[in-house]
């Protein structure tokens, strides 16, 4: 993404820098959002999908806001952009293991470590650093095909896909670059995605972030301005999320869920009585509501994972 004239200085606030990466993020999803309208790239809603009381068809003051990192996908986006990165000769051994290690955290503990977290964006941006945008998208397609396409949650992507049939528009919101959330939108037919904006000028990026990542309290911000510049009544959006970070998120909108959820959320989901749906072990909503799809997707998910851990020890 272009420099922008309104960066946020080194010594703003926390609460500044989050409604900054926020708007960032906002700007950056409406504008990939219209380019695939344009492009007429979205895919068609399967045929057979079960209707539902929720979401309720035709409201287009309503959407959908799904967290990506184990909610829609198992494990990061980050690490396995790395992954593929490090296929491609952009780094050394040394700093793969350093992923694979948080990526291996990741995936056994379900939560977000922030330092980790952090470091893996401090790497990602000092690897990126000096190439095009163009050439870090291209890859992006490729990595998404041989790392991430078999990692998607069914169940999660048929509760998106419940969204899409009634009309309503369908945003990821993560801390990933912003550009892998985009490709991963596509790709799975969303309207767009809201992520973390890395700066760039002339096309090449800088090693630098436009405000903060997109975590905790910047995702409410950038939900908060595509809400707004989208004409969305919030009260009536529903959000998605495995993690306690999320909460400032689910707390924005009308229908909250919780979907593999970390023990915090899952603790703060039962106090407030929020949909939960844990597709690690195929348990059961503990509030009736999730559309029927997902419960078709719960198995589904199950045996992709059991798929991919056969392969993994092959």
């Amino acid at each position: 993404m272009a420099a922008l004239g309104w960066l946020t200085p080194r010594r703003r606030s926390a609460t500044a820098r989050s409604v900054l990466a926020g708007e960032a993020s906002a700007e950056a999803a409406r504008k990939s959002s219209q380019e695939l309208e344009q492009l007429g790239e979205a895919t068609q809603p399967d045929e057979g999908t079960p209707e539902t009381e929720f979401p309720v068809v035709g409201d287009d003051r309503a959407a959908a806001f799904f967290d990506l990192d184990n909610t829609v996908m198992q494990g990061a986006a980050i690490f396995h952009f790395g992954r593929g990165l490090y296929k491609r000769k952009f780094f050394q051994r040394r700093e793969l293991v350093k992923f694979g290690w948080q990526q291996a955290w990741f995936r056994i503990a379900g939560v977000e470590d922030p330092e980790h977290m952090q470091d893996a964006r401090d790497s990602a941006l000092s690897i990126v650093k000096g190439h095009r945008v163009a050439e870090l998208m291209s890859i992006g397609e490729e990595i998404y095909d041989e790392y991430m396409a078999e990692r998607i949650w069914p169940g999660t992507r048929a509760l998106a896909q419940a969204h899409l049939d009634a009309g309503q528009k369908v945003w990821l919101v993560t801390a990933a670059p912003v550009e892998t959330a985009t490709i991963i939108a596509r790709r799975l037919g969303l309207t767009g995605a809201l992520g973390t904006v890395a700066e760039s000028v002339g096309g090449v990026y800088t090693g630098k972030l436009v405000g903060e990542p997109l975590h905790g309290p910047a995702k409410a911000e950038a939900v908060r301005a595509l809400a707004s510049a989208e004409g969305l009544d919030l009260g009536r959006c529903a959000a998605y999320s495995d993690s306690h970070n999320d909460i400032p998120m689910l707390s924005l909108v009308g229908h909250p869920y919780a979907i593999n959820p970390d023990t915090k959320l899952r603790k703060h989901a039962r106090e407030r009585d929020w949909r939960l749906r844990d597709y690690r072990t195929g348990r059961k909503a503990a509030k009736v509501g999730i559309p029927a799809a997902a419960g078709v997707g719960a198995l589904a998910g199950g045996t992709a994972a059991a798929v991919a851990l056969h392969r993994r020890r092959r």
